[in-house]
C-alpha cells in the first residue's frame, strides 16, 4: 500500500537554524533517502518552497479564485514529503518516525486511495 508522508514543521523553523544544524538534517534526510531506495519503498519525495511561495486556487461560481498564499494559516507548514511503499500501516509509521524532521514537528501519514481497480 502507498502512504504519504507528511512533513510539518514550525515555518521559519529551518531557517532560524546555524549551518552545521542544517547540514547535519540533510545528511539524516540523504541517509534516510539511500535507506527507503535501497529497500524499494521510496516512490517519490520532495522538500516544498516556504508557504510564503504558496498560490491557492478555489473554483467557485465557475470562476477561478486565484490568491497569493496558503490556504489556511497555521502555526506548522507542510514543508515537504515521501510517498512510500510499505507493507502496513505500522511500517509507515516507523519509516515516519526515521525523517529527522519529526524531532521537532509533525509527520502526518495518510494512505493513498488505489484506484488502479477502477476502469475509466
Amino acid at each position: 500500500m502507498q502512504y504519504a508522508l507528511l512533513i510539518y514543521s514550525e515555518e521559519g523553523a529551518w531557517e532560524s537554524r546555524s549551518d552545521t544544524e542544517r547540514a547535519t538534517l540533510y545528511q539524516e534526510y540523504f541517509q534516510l533517502n539511500r535507506d527507503l531506495g535501497r529497500e524499494d519503498k521510496l516512490l517519490a519525495g520532495e522538500e516544498l518552497q516556504p508557504v510564503a511561495t504558496a498560490t491557492t486556487v478555489q473554483v467557485r461560481a465557475g470562476d477561478a479564485v486565484v490568491t497569493d498564499g496558503p490556504f489556511a494559516e497555521t502555526k506548522e507548514a507542510l514543508g515537504g514529503f515521501y510517498l512510500i511503499e510499505a507493507d502496513s500501516l505500522d511500517e509507515a509509521i516507523d519509516w515516519a518516525g526515521r525523517i529527522p524532521s519529526a524531532r521537532f514537528g509533525t509527520i502526518e501519514v495518510r494512505p493513498v486511495v488505489d484506484h488502479s481497480g477502477n476502469s475509466a
